[in-house]
């Protein structure tokens, strides 16, 4: 029995506006700006992903990104991304806010869905694969050791194909500026599996508990009252 469900994504950008209206043609999602000067990406009625305004710019590496599968690099470059490192088999582009995405061109059609969300994870492949493996129990998921990496697939209400977890050398330095949000009926019970509660926050008469995964990585969890 999984510990928590899969809710959405959550972006900090300087303007959500900007942001919303650049993310939302590219995954094929619907941008709604908001009179308090946040945003979101639907689906219909269902939100996959708030943009919430804050006043700090970006200032050190994502730890979670997305990699889009796409024919082509032009939509992003034309919507206004820019180009920061080229691989063999991937480019590395910063969106309008400066924050990094990779989107792998392919010369066969795309298949559905054609995006991961990919997550770096101080230290080696087998540190890689612990926070795969929690994430994995605490959300459903079934996890897959890869060559180099690990990931989590099958996971209830998930908008991605998986969610890839990556060893990286450099560590944890500021906050998250994408983090997921999560609903559990026990807030206890993540903290038992090795979360952290941080703080209690609130909006709206809405209340959430902002935690930290084993690796200090910050998420959102919504419980049902």
């Amino acid at each position: 029995m999984p510990l928590a469900t899969y809710k959405d994504l959550c972006i900090d950008a300087i303007d959500p506006h900007a942001l919303s209206a650049f993310w939302g043609p590219l995954l094929d999602w619907e941008a709604h700006p908001h009179d308090d000067g946040g945003s979101c990406l639907r689906v219909g009625d269902e939100v996959r992903v708030w943009v919430n305004q804050v006043p700090e710019p970006k200032t050190a590496k994502n730890r979670l990104h997305l990699d889009i599968r796409a024919a082509s690099l032009q939509p992003a470059l034309d919507a206004g991304a820019v180009v920061h490192d080229e691989q063999p088999r991937w480019t590395v582009l910063f969106d309008p806010d400066g924050q990094e995405f990779c989107v792998f061109v392919r010369d066969r059609p795309v298949s559905e869905p054609a995006y991961e969300l990919v997550w770096d994870v101080t230290g080696d492949e087998d540190a890689a694969h612990r926070l795969a493996r929690w994430w994995g129990e605490a959300l459903g998921g079934d996890v897959v050791r890869d060559e180099g990496w690990s990931h989590v697939e099958n996971v209830s209400g998930l908008p991605f194909e998986a969610i890839v977890f990556q060893p990286v050398p450099e560590d944890k330095t500021t906050k998250n500026r994408i983090h997921i949000d999560v609903t559990t009926d026990d807030v206890g019970a993540l903290v038992v599996a090795g979360a952290t509660a941080v703080r209690e926050k609130g909006d709206g008469g809405i209340g959430w508990t902002v935690m930290a995964d084993p690796a200090g990585n910050e998420f959102c969890a919504f419980t049902p009252d």
